[in-house]
C-alpha cells in the first residue's frame, strides 16, 4: 500500500512538472513569435524611413545647388571659390541694428575667401556645417548651399544669419518639405495662404528652399521693424499678438547661441 501511494505521488509530481513545462514552452513560443513579427516589421519599415530621409536631403541639395542660386558674384563669393563646399561669409558691415540676425571634413580643398573683420574663418565655417549636419541629420553636401543662401539673404535683409539658421532649426529642423496642420510650409514654415503673393513675385514654389528662406526672412525683418526688437519680432513671426509667445523666442535664441558656440562665430548684438 505504501508503494502505491508513493507511485501516485511521483506520478502527480511528474504531471505537475509536465504541465508547468508545457506552459513555459507555450509562453516562450508566444514571445518568440512576437519578436519575429517585430523584427520582420522593422526590416520592412526602416528602409522606407531611410529612403524618405534621403529624399528630403536630396531635395534640399538639389534645390539649393549653386546653379539655382545665381552666380558667384551675386552671392558675394570670391572668384574661384567653391560655393558648394564653403560659405560666402559676407555679413553686413553696418553697426548693430534691430535686426541681427555630416559628417566629416570637407571633401575638396578649396581656396579660402579674403578675410575681413566680418568674415568667418574656414574653421568656423566647417564647424557650423558639421554641427547642423550632425544635429539635424542633414546631408553634409547640402549644408554648403544652404548656408550660402542664408548668408546671402541675411546680408540683403541685414539679419544675423545665425538668427535665420536658428529659426529654421526650430521651425522645421532643416526639413525643406515640412508642412504643418495649419498650412505653414518649408524650412521657415511660412503661412502660404497669407504670403502666397511673395512667392508669386519670386516665381517660386513655397517648398523651394531658397525662396522659402527669402520670404521667411522678409517676414521676420518686417516683424522686427514693427515690434522694435528681435525678441518682439520673433513673437510676431510665430503669430503672437502680444509679448507672450509661449517660449518660442527663447527657443530660437537658445539655438542661436548653440550655433554660435559650436562654430565659434561671435553673435551680433541685437
Amino acid at each position: 500500500m505504501p508503494d502505491a501511494s508513493v507511485a501516485r505521488l511521483f506520478r502527480g509530481m511528474a504531471q505537475g512538472v509536465h504541465h508547468y513545462l508545457a506552459e513555459f514552452l507555450r509562453i516562450c513560443s508566444v514571445y518568440l513569435g512576437i519578436a519575429v513579427i517585430v523584427t520582420v516589421s522593422m526590416g520592412f519599415a526602416l528602409p522606407g524611413l531611410r529612403d524618405q530621409a534621403l529624399q528630403v536631403h536630396k531635395a534640399l541639395l538639389t534645390a539649393l545647388a549653386p546653379s539655382s542660386l545665381g552666380s558667384d558674384a551675386d552671392m558675394g563669393v570670391e572668384p574661384g571659390f567653391d560655393s558648394s563646399s564653403a560659405i560666402a561669409m559676407a555679413v553686413p558691415e553696418a553697426p548693430a541694428s534691430n535686426a541681427t540676425g555630416i559628417l566629416g571634413p570637407a571633401r575638396v580643398a578649396v581656396p579660402a575667401p579674403k578675410k575681413t573683420a566680418s568674415a568667418a574663418s574656414g574653421a568656423q565655417t566647417e564647424a557650423l556645417r558639421n554641427y547642423i549636419s550632425r544635429k539635424y541629420k542633414v546631408a553634409y553636401d547640402a549644408t554648403g548651399p544652404l548656408l550660402n543662401t542664408v548668408y546671402k539673404v541675411g546680408r540683403e535683409k541685414q539679419l544675423d544669419p545665425l538668427l535665420l539658421l536658428a529659426v529654421i532649426a526650430i521651425e522645421s529642423r532643416y526639413n525643406p518639405l515640412a508642412e504643418s496642420h495649419v498650412g505653414a510650409q518649408g524650412l521657415m514654415q511660412v503661412m502660404t495662404s497669407v504670403h502666397q503673393d511673395k512667392f508669386d513675385d519670386l516665381g517660386k514654389n513655397p517648398l523651394d528652399p531658397s525662396a522659402n528662406i527669402r520670404v521667411g526672412a522678409t517676414i521676420l525683418k518686417d516683424c522686427i521693424s514693427r515690434r522694435g526688437s528681435v525678441d518682439g519680432g520673433l513673437a510676431c513671426y510665430v503669430g503672437a499678438t502680444g509679448p507672450n509667445d509661449n517660449g518660442y523666442g527663447a527657443k530660437v535664441q537658445a539655438e542661436r547661441r548653440r550655433l554660435a558656440l559650436a562654430s565659434g562665430i561671435a553673435l551680433a548684438r541685437d
